[in-house]
């Protein structure tokens, strides 16, 4: 035994095929081996050296590609001792085979498992010949089966029990089957783990006896007819104990583990394609298993998530996914937990900022696994290319983003709050970590939106970074620089961009002082085709929910926007015609009073003010088709 032939098997992991090579002394039989399962009989004349050998996977069990690698040499066992230390490190299986079983009566299996024991590599042993073409496919199928289904990751065999990474992996897949967070899987949902793992439910005596099993072999391992986690890690554990560790590897890989009993990367990252100009978001399928997900962890029912219950929702990841900053991101319970509503929000907010660590958290969460979808990624829908929604003037976006500028003091915070429905009192009462966004939902015409704002204080670097659905542009009403920063960000990244910009004075409780700027922010806004300034306190809430409208509906549509303040531009005009219809009326008058004095007067006057007023009305249609081209 000790000088008969050993298989070491090596699995590829791009390739998905196995190689099994053939150590042993000259004269034990190697080549022998491969020559009777090949030909299914034994050999009269057996050559030095088998060349290798190619088993299609559709002639194995496993279905896989196995290469057999006969070695010849001097000195072998040399060479395994020395071969040890790179075997322990590569973690690849080893089987010792017992040959010429046929020369001798008896079994010397007793006489192995001191071997077995001393070296953890060692998979199986197996008594074979091949000459009688005793246990020559089961040979090689146990190799195949060392390498797909490895022992060593799973289970120590000197302490007899599972290792931890395997009681971790195995842990989450508990918690994932367990679907109402009882901490016991019900038959039902048994039946489910069964179904989605092997393709079939079990029958229900098959199901009354794995119960029974467990019940008898374990204290806490059925409860309320149900098993428990350390019942089902002990399932797992008489499964590898008596051989089948295809059963828990089946498992494992259904919930997308590797060897190493790490989550793949194709798993946990799967690719999705991001042209310029589209967002991501979740769409009905993502938003579907994330309710039943907070439903299962919302313990009290009471439509809010407690710290607690958080906790216990992430509790599969490796991290805590969500910092302290998520309770000033989103709208909050009464009690300060996360709200359905707010537990929605920071979903989406994920989502559009980082889509595939929102991917990566769903992976872990058992997305695929529980609606059984191939990936993730149908969680999430990529919106269209927003130059398209311009030129077809409609978009089914659902979220957008706002950046809210202005000088530090302005009261951003403050805004980003009032958004989240929280009162100044509140605020002062629960400050939270400090945070640059807030996400909430708003109607417009009839949809819930929802609205991501950004504080933006810094002065960009690129252009790209003022990049956005809408700008709003905030000053300080009580200080007299403020508005100053508001003129030079709109002149220097948005009056040519085409992005609609919405101006809002802040602090309006206070009295209001002259801006320093060469014109005041309503003349600005005229010039330049804006929406006349808003007005927000934080102390007049009746002025919130109407200025965040405005916000979402620029975001929506911006080429509305765009025809607003034309409408704007062209109701001042036709002010401006009316002024001047009203000094030509009274030229008339006094042409008619003073006679043809007047008519030369009155002629160019009309001239120069009709030549004024087409002026102004055309550069204004010019300039805002140009921007919004």
């Amino acid at each position: 035994w000790q000088r008969g032939p050993q298989l070491v098997g090596e699995r590829s992991e791009m390739k998905r095929d196995v190689r099994i090579l053939l150590l042993g002394e000259p004269k034990v039989g190697k080549t022998s081996l491969i020559m009777s399962l090949v030909g299914e009989e034994f050999p009269e004349l057996v050559p030095l050296r088998a060349e290798e050998i190619t088993i299609p996977a559709d002639v194995t069990p496993e279905k896989v590609p196995t290469h057999i690698v006969d070695y010849s040499g001097a000195n072998v066992v040399k060479y395994v001792y020395g071969f040890r230390s790179y075997v322990s490190a590569s973690a690849i299986p080893i089987i010792l085979v017992g040959n010429k079983s046929d020369l001798r009566s008896g079994s010397s299996m007793e006489s192995i498992l001191p071997i077995m024991n001393q070296f953890s590599e060692i998979e199986t042993c197996v008594e074979c010949s091949a000459k009688n073409l005793k246990n020559i496919s089961e040979l090689f199928y146990y190799a195949q089966k060392a390498v797909l289904h490895p022992t060593a990751p799973l289970y120590d065999p000197e302490d007899k029990q599972l290792k931890r990474q395997c009681v971790r992996a195995l842990s989450r897949v508990f918690s994932i089957s367990d679907q109402d967070n009882d901490h016991i899987l019900s038959d039902a949902e048994l039946n489910c783990f069964q179904k989605l793992c092997f393709g079939n439910p079990l029958a229900p005596q098959a199901l009354e006896d794995v119960k029974t099993v467990v019940w008898k072999n374990t204290s806490d391992g059925v409860q309320d007819n149900g098993l428990t986690l350390n019942g089902f890690l002990f399932l797992n554990t008489l499964f590898i104990q008596r051989g089948r560790h295809e059963t828990t590897w089946t498992i494992l890989r259904k919930f997308g583990y590797d060897d190493t009993l790490e989550l793949t990367d194709d798993y946990l990252y799967p690719p999705l394609r991001v042209s310029v100009g589209c967002t991501t978001e979740l769409n009905h399928r993502g938003h579907q298993f994330l309710q039943k997900l907070f439903d299962k962890y919302d313990e009290d029912k009471d439509s809010a998530l407690s710290p607690a219950e958080l906790k216990n929702l992430f509790s599969i990841l490796p991290y805590m996914p969500w910092g302290p900053e998520v309770y000033s991101n989103v709208p909050l319970s009464d009690d300060n937990y996360i709200s359905q509503h707010g537990y929605f929000c920071q979903w989406m907010l994920s989502a559009y900022l980082d889509v595939h660590r929102c991917l990566e958290h769903l992976g872990y969460l058992g997305y695929p696994i529980l609606m059984e979808r191939e990936s993730q990624t149908s969680a999430i829908t990529v919106t269209r290319e927003k130059a398209l929604d311009l030129e077809k003037r409609q978009t089914q976006r659902t979220v957008f983003l706002c950046k809210v500028i202005g000088p530090r003091g302005t009261g951003k915070t403050d805004f980003l709050q009032a958004f989240l429905q929280r009162s100044t009192e509140r605020n002062e009462r629960d400050p939270g970590p400090p945070t640059i966004y807030a996400i909430n939902t708003v109607s417009v015409a009839n949809q819930e939106k929802y609205l991501i704002e950004v504080d933006v204080e810094t002065e960009f670097l690129k252009a790209a970074d003022a990049a956005c659905d809408v700008a709003c542009l905030m000053y300080d009403v009580s200080d007299p620089d403020s508005f100053n920063y508001c003129a030079s960000i709109y002149k220097q990244h948005y009056m040519d961009s085409g992005i609609p910009c919405v101006v809002v004075g802040s602090k309006a409780d206070l009295i209001e002082v002259k801006q320093h700027h060469g014109m005041s922010p309503s003349e600005f806004c005229y010039k330049h085709r804006l929406p006349s300034p808003l007005r927000f306190s934080m102390l007049l809430t009746h002025t919130h929910t109407h200025i965040y409208s405005k916000l979402t509906w620029a975001a929506m549509y911006p080429y509305k926007h765009c025809l607003l303040t034309l409408k704007i531009c062209r109701c001042k005009i036709k002010m401006s015609l009316l002024g001047w219809m009203h000094v030509t009326k009274v030229t008339r008058n006094a042409e008619h009073l003073n006679g043809s004095d007047m008519s030369s007067t009155s002629f160019w006057l009309r001239v120069t003010l009709g030549a004024t007023i087409a002026a102004m009305l055309g550069f204004a249609l010019y300039r805002a088709c140009s921007r919004h081209k």
